[in-house]
């Protein structure tokens, strides 16, 4: 597994995965009392990226399960293969009648098929979902339960077996104990608030946006062939961007697509046309667009000015100023 925190730092690393101490601390934590973690943070900020690199990190299969509103425990769990059983009952027809023989009457006749209920309910018709795949799994696993926010209350509810006993039940079957106890990563993305009975069970991490600095850093593990002036300029812009009222505040995976897209047209420096034909790559809303085209008219002024340039804004061929190229 892990020897220390600075091993997970280490490893994730080789991994392009920048931990800071706070996260590998949780995850050393885990990984030796065999706890699961929910990591809470705003969207994009690298919280299913810590289920894979784990996995990958530690050279183990990663099980997803992507939730959803109205995800119930057939979706998770378990699904009885119908088709299945019917075309065994069909092909084993003469034999029910063989066990039928003797009986005198309906309800003997509905005891008698009773009693051969784990026939036709036993393990070789149950198909088996993300849970209980993780579950039953000869070797460990890591299962990502990716934005449980997402999932009612009462799957909620149905997960806390699984993260206190690492066992799952099948009514007509029995319980399913973990031949190995695989590592949990749950993500939330705090579309409401998780019920204690969760956080009991779990250790618990947040994942916020990065700073300046820490941010630099991933965009240079990400992108090592971008430019980087340009890397530092938009880092700065994000940054900023980050500070104003946005319906989808811009994470760190559209900080290093924003950096891709200007890379692949050899930007070296942000430029006002540029960055107008290229904001979608980080900006999903209109309304959000023209917030962002403000706040990134006044840092193209001041990159500007200390290039050397003015206030005044440029003008085009067409009679355009700066402010009417980025509205």
């Amino acid at each position: 597994m892990f020897s220390s925190i600075e091993d997970v730092i280490e490893r994730f690393g080789k991994n392009n995965y920048i931990a800071s101490r706070r996260i590998a601390t949780v995850v050393y934590l885990a990984a030796a009392m065999q706890k699961p973690i929910l990591v809470e943070g705003p969207a994009g900020v690298g919280k299913t990226d810590l289920g894979k690199v784990l996995a990958i990190t530690l050279g183990e299969d990663m099980i997803r399960l992507q939730c959803y509103e109205g995800l119930d425990e057939g979706k998770a769990l378990y699904e009885w293969e119908y088709a299945k059983q019917l075309l065994y009952t069909q092909i084993l027809k003469d034999k029910i009648s063989e066990v039928l023989t003797g009986t005198d009457s309906l309800a003997q006749a509905v005891d008698r098929i009773a009693s051969q209920d784990e026939v036709f309910f036993s393990e070789r018709f149950v198909v088996p979902r993300p849970l209980m795949k993780a579950i039953t799994s000869e070797k460990q696993v890591v299962l990502l339960i990716d934005e449980i926010d997402k999932a009612d209350a009462e799957f909620e509810a149905f997960l806390l077996e699984l993260l206190s006993d690492f066992q799952v039940t099948v009514p007509e079957i029995g319980t399913f104990k973990a031949k190995k106890i695989p590592l949990v990563i749950l993500t939330s993305n705090n579309a409401r608030e998780m019920s204690d009975a969760l956080k009991r069970r779990c250790l618990h991490l947040y994942i916020d946006f990065p700073n300046r600095e820490q941010e630099l850093a991933i965009v240079r593990l990400k992108v090592p062939e971008a430019a980087e002036k340009l890397a530092e300029e938009v880092v700065a812009v994000v940054q900023a961007l980050r500070k104003l009222d946005l319906k989808k505040t811009p994470g760190i995976s559209e900080t290093l697509d924003w950096v891709k897209a200007l890379t692949l047209l050899n930007v070296q420096n942000l430029d006002d046309a540029l960055v107008d034909e290229t904001l979608d790559t980080i900006v999903k809303y209109e309304g959000d667009v023209r917030k962002a085209q403000e706040e990134l008219k006044e840092y193209l002024r001041k990159v500007r000015t200390r290039r050397g340039g003015t206030e005044t804004p440029a003008t085009t061929d067409a009679g355009k100023s700066d402010k009417d190229m980025l509205n």
